[in-house]
């Protein structure tokens, strides 16, 4: 992990164009070389140049646990990371479709999902999750997380805020898709511009629901 990041070359796109056309083992061991060098190579870089700011980086293993699946393609068609300390950081992940970057709570625990609705319904705490949701949308970014489709047990049908009482989980995310930068360092700076702009929320959970906020799973 000690070369610098100069972004992904054309070659990781082919890599996972051809993979999704031929998701095999012949087709990955011909193309390993590839794989180690143009995919995961500048992701371990990647990782290396942010974690002084967001924490230490892991990197999803690219086999797919086909045990209990009717789908047994042996590999994941992306390769994924998540980088976190300290309530920053989040999930990123790289496929024939492009950059795609998020951070925040994929699916919260019982408890956590309690502590998460009192915060919501409560006005100081609630008010200032519905600001930090719209400015983050405003500026183009994806919320997400499991809904239910009404408003759980306990919590009346027209509350204000019944859209994050529906939430299970909450996540923000940018879907960059292909872009002429993924080949550059520039890719860095567009990780790290998510994470960055997400700290708000990242926060207001860790403050509300658990200390520190652990990424996305893929």
């Amino acid at each position: 992990m000690g070369d610098r990041f100069e972004g992904w070359p054309e070659e990781a796109q082919r890599f996972f164009i051809g993979l999704g056309l031929d998701n095999s083992k012949a087709y990955f061991e011909a193309n390993r070389s590839v794989y180690l060098t143009a995919v995961r190579a500048p992701m371990e870089a990647l990782l290396a140049e942010l974690e002084e700011e967001f924490g230490p980086g892991r990197i999803f293993r690219i086999n797919r646990d086909i045990r209990f699946s009717a789908d047994k393609s042996p590999y994941k068609t992306n390769i994924a990371a998540t980088a976190g300390r300290d309530g920053k950081g989040g999930y990123l992940s790289l496929s024939a479709k492009g950059l795609y970057v998020a951070t925040g709570y994929h699916q919260m625990e019982r408890d956590h999902l309690d502590r998460f609705r009192e915060a919501v319904a409560a006005e100081d705490s609630g008010s200032a999750l519905v600001g930090i949701v719209g400015r983050l949308e405003e500026a183009g970014y994806q919320v997400g997380g499991e809904e239910l489709k009404v408003v759980p047990r306990g919590y009346p049908r027209d509350h204000p805020r019944q859209r994050f009482l529906r939430h299970k989980g909450l996540t923000v995310g940018m879907d960059y898709g292909l872009q002429p930068w993924l080949g550059t360092p520039a890719a860095r700076d567009r990780v790290a511009a998510v994470w960055r702009d997400a700290e708000p929320m990242l926060g207001w959970l860790g403050a509300n629901v658990h200390e520190g906020s652990p990424a996305p799973a893929d």
